[in-house]
C-alpha cells in the first residue's frame, strides 16, 4: 500500500490517509488472526514434542498482536475483513500440514510467513505519517517479534525442510495474495 501525503498528490482511486489506516488495521488484524491459527495447527501436530513450548511462545506473542489489532478494529470503528472464516480454516490447515512434514516443515512455514510479514510491516512503517505514532509503534514492535520468530525457525532447521525453496516460495506467495485481498474485502 502506498499513500500520497496531500490531496493534490493523490490520483483518482488512491486511498485517502484514513482509508490507508483502515486498510492497514484491517489487514494486520487478519494477518495476526491467520498467524494465531497457523500456530494452533502446528501445535495440534507438534504440541507434545520438544518443539511445543517454542511454538506456544510464538503463538502467545501472536495473540498479543491479535488482541491489539482487535482493540484497534473496535476503537477506530474499522470493518474487519469478511474473509476471517477462510483464514480460520486456511491458517490452521497450513500450520498442521507443514507440521506433518516434521518440525522442519513447521519452521519453514514460520520463516516464510514471517519474511512476508516483515516486508509488509516495513512498507507500512514507511507509509504511516507522524499522526499515526501509536499505530506505527505497534507495527515496529510486532515486526521485531515477527523477525524473532523467523530467527527461531532458522535456528530450528527450517532450511532443511523437504523442498524448502519451493515450500517457502509458495507460502510467501499465498501470504502476499492474502494481504492484498484482506486489505479490501
Amino acid at each position: 500500500m502506498t499513500t500520497r501525503t496531500t490531496a493534490e498528490d493523490r490520483l483518482p482511486g488512491d486511498p485517502t490517509p484514513r482509508d490507508y489506516v483502515e486498510r492497514a488495521i484491517r489487514v494486520d488484524h487478519a494477518g495476526e488472526y491467520g498467524a494465531k491459527r497457523i500456530y494452533q495447527g502446528q501445535l495440534a501436530v507438534l504440541g507434545r514434542t520438544k518443539y511445543g513450548p517454542m511454538i506456544k511462545h510464538m503463538q502467545a506473542q501472536e495473540q498479543v498482536h491479535l488482541d491489539t489489532f482487535s482493540r484497534l478494529i473496535a476503537t477506530r470503528r474499522v470493518r474487519p475483513t469478511a474473509l476471517l472464516p477462510i483464514w480460520h480454516v486456511a491458517g490452521f490447515a497450513l500450520g498442521a500440514a507443514t507440521a506433518l512434514l516434521g518440525h522442519r516443515g513447521a519452521m519453514a512455514c514460520t520463516v516464510a510467513v514471517e519474511e512476508a510479514i516483515d516486508e509488509h510491516y516495513r512498507a507500512q512503517e514507511e507509509a504511516l505519517g507522524e499522526d499515526e505514532a501509536e499505530l506505527k509503534a505497534h507495527i515496529e514492535k510486532f515486526r521485531a517479534e515477527e523477525l524473532e520468530h523467523r530467527d527461531i525457525g532458522l535456528e530450528n532447521e527450517a532450511e532443511q525442510a523437504p523442498a524448502y525453496r519451493l515450500l517457502s516460495a509458495a507460502i510467501k506467495a499465498g501470504c502476499k495474495v492474502a494481504i492484498r485481498i484482506s486489505e479490501r474485502v
